[in-house]
């Protein structure tokens, strides 16, 4: 199995609230058959239903795995900047943002859903004009 993702999807309650959220961030979808497809970099963020989902998983329920999604912003303003826009678009601050161990500066909201984000601004991780990020090599700092 090839090391990358190239879709993350997240099980919704209701498809046109979840987009109409995403789309209040700044995000532009495509909704095809009842599910939105946003281009995230170099990977696709999916909204479908939650009964979809785990019927498609061939599970019951919307599923046990605990995750959170992330981005990595270019500065602490940003952070509180996103966290302010999410917030105004029906999100909830789950963990204002604050100075971390690692000597950044983070915080989490949940989306209408649920679905956690951590907005994020790391020092040690270099953000590309395209907003990928490059994890350092942990080692050389040992």
């Amino acid at each position: 199995m090839e090391q990358r993702i190239s879709l993350i999807t997240l099980g919704v309650t209701d498809v046109a609230r979840a987009k109409a959220f995403y789309e209040q961030l700044g995000w532009q979808g495509q909704e095809v058959e009842e599910t939105v497809f946003f281009q995230a970099g170099g990977l696709a963020l999916v909204l479908w239903g939650r009964d979809n989902l785990a019927d498609d998983a061939g599970i019951e329920g919307p599923g046990t795995g605990a995750m959170t999604l992330a981005q990595n912003v270019r500065s602490r303003a940003e952070v509180d900047e996103v966290i302010a826009t999410a917030t105004k678009a029906g999100a909830t601050v789950t963990k204002p943002a604050r100075e971390t161990f690692y000597g950044g500066y983070a915080g989490y909201f949940a989306d209408p859903d649920g679905h956690l984000w951590e907005i994020a601004w790391n020092p040690g991780f270099t953000l590309a004009e395209d907003g990928t990020i490059t994890v350092p090599d942990f080692s050389a700092t040992n």
